[in-house]
């Protein structure tokens, strides 16, 4: 049996992580439910005039006006969500448009996700759905019935950049577009999910077992790996080899399978310099190439190569990011970081703390959302699903953050809006702010940009992943100096193919943008290139299933020794099962090794000479010619056995024929037979 493997969205970055549905021993399985909320800058979160109906430049004045819909993977709503068994979720990210599947009717598949990933998911969606009901509260409900800004009309008056951001650059895309999902249904959605460990298991009818492990990428996310009798499957997400928050990708557990989907689609982003990367993957394979293939040296190359400090790099930035914020706060400008990645937030409140430390500088740090305060104790309960160094914080009696210092110190003060009370009470200028959303339409980030837009000391700090110029068009014109930053999500091209090279599957399947960059000339895998929409059959190279023998069963066996050969044989009775995807046969109900002392199966050549000494044993007289058979087409050997009673046995070359009207000399004859063939 093949599997089936379609690409639903290639995503674009960490905030819309890649979507993928693979059909598997006749199981359909869906990779990440997320939401394309980059998407969300098309809407303007500030009243404007009205725009003219004619085609011109961007403009704020363009952007629509009401209360904004949410886009989901393009044709996941096209599929019938009934056929659909089994949801994995890789990321908080990856889980965002899970609600709206999980409230469709015929719903029912099963829902995995690490435990730290959905209550990270659940936190992430609970402050979308608050975000946009302020939103509503501020700006008023769109009407109901058809979208006002959903009519043909009036998308044909936007720019360019807008409809292909609405529609896609094929026009196909309107229908991904969605009013956004409820708290209710939030809650109604989590009560779906089943949550896992790293390496638990998960069985499905006995005929697929699926495990997660991590990633690296954030807190809780992680790869998959799905176990059946026709093939092991792995599914491999944006994945980061080192980690400053997150336990390490465990790329080892991705050993053995024979087909790998890679859908890390961070290089994206970084594909510009085309001469630079080839010549970095020369230089890499060459030095791969001098090695042997013996297993102890690729486990040495694995860790030399991929297990790289990719931290220095990422720390340099955080410390850039801080200097820039010190540089706007002595000027007596204020910094406001709308960044939504959790473990980049924890690493610059650190950075952050150590810089105006040593600049002596106290100045207040704000962390202002609904789910702020909720989100800090959830990283101070959650060791496990850390990185070592933060592990060993934990065992030496530090905290596992240093916002729990700051906090104590009231150097950090969280708040679920920028009008609660008590935040108006200790409100201090200039400040450094951190508050949702990246997208900048939505929650605190809106309130706080609109006041200090035009304050030329003040600092933005901007995540990739968002286009700038589209984004900061509400707000223009801007004094405010904007600082966009990009983060390590994924793994680095030049680590691609020595990283299959070590997993070393039989298939790898990938996006085809990709294709110059994987799969080198002298790769034992193959390759399969896909793009969105195009589904792919994934080969199967296993030509039957491995069957497993429990121990209690195999402990009983007899073995016999075949002569002349290294093979010994048993005979067994047992109960075939399917569990955890794999054929196993168990001690059955019945006695699994049969009492009755008779074998079965008899083989070798009847030597009658062998057969007369045993019979003889017997009592029984008898005496062997050489002739032709009855028919006489072919040379036969023959026993005439004369005492107790007649019988006669006939041995040719493919056949032995034994007559006797005598049932107890039958009896005895079968039993000499036993002693001088091979049996089981």
């Amino acid at each position: 049996m093949q599997a089936l493997a379609t690409c639903l969205s290639e995503g674009g970055g960490f905030h819309f992580p890649a979507c993928h549905l693979l059909s598997v021993s006749g199981f359909r399985v869906l990779f990440d439910c997320p939401l394309d909320l980059s998407a969300l800058t098309v809407f303007s979160p500030i009243p404007t005039d009205a725009r003219q109906k004619i085609e011109k430049l961007l403009d704020a004045n363009n952007l629509i006006q009401a209360e904004p819909c949410y886009k989901s993977v393009n044709n996941l709503h096209l599929l019938d969500v009934s056929l659909i068994d089994i949801i994995l979720i890789s990321s908080p990210m990856g889980m965002l448009g899970l609600p709206f599947l999980t409230c469709t009717k015929d719903f029912s598949a099963k829902i995995y996700a690490t435990e730290a990933t959905a209550r990270h998911g659940q936190l992430m969606m609970g402050d979308l759905v608050a975000m946009h009901m302020e939103f509503r509260q501020f700006y008023g409900p769109e009407e109901s019935g058809l979208l006002q800004w959903m009519k043909w009309e009036e998308l044909e008056m936007l720019p360019l950049a807008f409809r292909e951001r609405i529609l896609g650059k094929d026009g196909s895309e309107l229908g991904g577009w969605m009013p956004l999902y409820s708290a209710a249904d939030v809650k109604s959605c989590m009560q779906r999910v089943q949550v896992l460990k790293y390496a638990e298991q998960a069985c499905n009818n006995g005929s697929i077992t699926i495990k997660a492990f991590s990633s690296g990428l954030e807190i809780g996310s992680c790869n998959w790996t799905i176990s059946s009798p026709k093939a092991n499957i792995g599914h491999v997400s944006s994945s980061i080899f080192q980690s400053e928050t997150a336990m390490d990708f465990n790329y080892h557990a991705l050993q053995g399978c024979d087909a790998i989907i890679y859908s890390d689609n961070s290089a994206r982003n970084i594909l510009g310099n085309v001469e630079d990367e080839n010549y970095h993957f020369a230089s890499v394979n060459s030095d791969l190439s001098i090695k042997s293939d013996t297993d102890n040296s690729w486990e040495v190359i694995g860790e030399a190569l991929l297990n790289a400090d990719e931290r220095s790099e990422e720390m340099e930035k955080l410390a850039f990011i801080s200097s820039c914020a010190v540089d706007s706060v002595e000027a007596g400008g204020s910094v406001l970081v709308p960044i939504g990645r959790l473990g980049i937030v924890l690493q610059l409140l650190e950075q952050l703390s150590l810089s105006l430390k040593s600049s002596n500088l106290k100045v207040p740090i704000y962390v202002i959302s609904t789910i702020a305060e909720e989100l800090m104790a959830f990283t101070n309960i959650i060791p496990e699903w850390l990185c070592k160094l933060r592990q060993e914080k934990l065992y030496s009696g530090e905290p596992l953050f240093a916002h729990v210092e700051l906090t104590r110190e009231k150097r950090l003060h969280t708040f679920p809006a920028v009008h609660s009370l008590e935040l108006l009470k200790i409100w201090q200028e200039p400040c450094i702010v951190f508050c949702p959303h990246w997208s900048l339409r939505l929650g605190p980030v809106v309130h706080l940009l609109r006041r200090w837009c035009r304050d030329q000391n003040s600092l933005l700090v901007m995540e990739e992943g968002v286009d700038a110029e589209l984004a900061l068009l509400p707000f223009k014109p801007m004094a405010m100096k904007a600082l966009q930053c990009s983060f390590l999500s994924g793994i680095k091209l030049q680590k691609v193919q020595p990283l299959l090279k070590i997993l070393q599957p039989d298939f790898v399947v990938f996006p085809k943008y990709l294709r110059r960059h994987i799969g080198p000339p002298n790769s034992s895998s193959s390759f399969l290139g896909y793009s969105e929409n195009q589904t792919l059959r994934i080969p199967n190279r296993k030509e039957l299933p491995e069957l497993y023998i429990s121990m209690d069963l195999a402990t009983q066996l007899s073995w016999t020794k075949l002569d002349h050969k290294d093979t010994s044989i048993a005979r067994l009775k047992g109960e075939l099962v399917m569990e955890h995807g794999q054929h196993l046969l168990l001690l059955g109900n019945e006695q699994a090794i049969s009492s009755d002392p008779r074998s079965l199966l008899h083989w070798g050549a009847m030597d009658l000479e062998s057969l007369l000494a045993a019979l003889q044993k017997m009592g029984i007289k008898g005496s062997v010619e050489q002739g032709m058979s009855d028919a006489g087409s072919e040379i036969a050997s023959v026993l005439h056995i004369f005492e107790p009673s007649k019988a006669l046995i006939e041995v040719k070359a493919t056949t032995t024929v034994i007559s006797t009207s005598d049932e107890s000399l039958a009896s005895l004859i079968s039993e000499a037979v036993n002693t001088i063939l091979n049996s089981i």
